[in-house]
């Protein structure tokens, strides 16, 4: 049985004790295939889980006290390293599983998305972070920035109250798939990410104004704005999806 025992405040603890979210976590990881690596495995309540599969599954736990229980608890298919999550590089076409410490979402999500080698990841992130990673009431840099790459898909919500100790907000489920047939190359990476971070910072009324500031030709951006209008209010940068990002990049002034 995982150790249910509060987690460490300083390292931004919260274990999840719900068993349909367990369960739900390890069906949505059975179904990709690959090698499991869980960031931050804390008390072990999904890596116990994880097992389950019988699958290759790595573990990275920066409290050392909590990775040394758990590995005298674990399956001998599964590895506990200590280590900073940050730090750390999954193997190849890796599945990534994580109960992502709420207070370094953002630094976790940009490590991850930054490392090239693993190929689908299943996270319990803030609800209004899960939310607009995956487009959903409107989208964030971060996620325009890697849309051409990765999709981002929102499974559900999670209640607080399925944590101990329990938050002060919900989870979410968020899954980040590598995308087989890319929107873009790889070598157009950083000057599309630039791209859309002058869009982000711009001003101007509406975005078919934006986008013609930023070397998007007028019929095109007309046409983009007109795609996402859902109602008299100006569509803007955040209601754009990936393919108007690939499309206003693609066709440059």
């Amino acid at each position: 049985m995982p150790d249910v025992r509060p987690g460490r405040h300083e390292l931004g603890q919260n274990f999840l004790t719900d068993r349909s979210v367990l369960d739900r976590i390890v069906h949505l990881a059975s179904q990709r295939p690959g090698p499991l690596v869980e960031w931050g495995t804390g008390n072990g309540a999904i890596t116990l889980a994880l097992a389950e599969l019988g699958r290759p599954l790595q573990g990275v736990e920066i409290d050392s006290r909590r990775a040394a229980s758990l590995r005298r608890r674990i399956a001998s298919h599964v590895c506990i390293a200590e280590g900073d999550i940050l730090r750390h590089a999954p193997p190849q076409d890796a599945v990534v599983v994580s109960n992502v410490p709420f207070h370094l979402t953002t630094p976790i999500l940009r490590h991850l998305l930054a490392v090239q080698t693993w190929r689908h990841a299943v996270l319990l992130t803030q609800w209004e972070v899960a939310r607009k990673r995956a487009g959903v009431g409107g989208t964030t840099q971060l996620t325009a920035q890697w849309w051409p790459w990765f999709t981002f898909t929102l499974d559900r919500r999670v209640p607080s109250t399925a944590f101990r100790p329990s938050p002060n907000v919900d989870g979410g489920l968020l899954l980040i798939d590598r995308r087989r047939d890319p929107l873009l190359p790889e070598s157009e990476l950083r000057d599309f990410q630039s791209r859309v971070a002058r869009v982000f910072a711009s001003r101007g009324r509406g975005v078919a104004e934006i986008l013609r500031r930023n070397g998007t030709p007028a019929a095109l951006a007309d046409q983009i704005a007109r795609r996402r209008r859902r109602s008299q209010a100006p569509v803007l940068p955040r209601d754009l999806r990936a393919e108007d990002w690939v499309e206003a990049y693609a066709v440059r002034l």
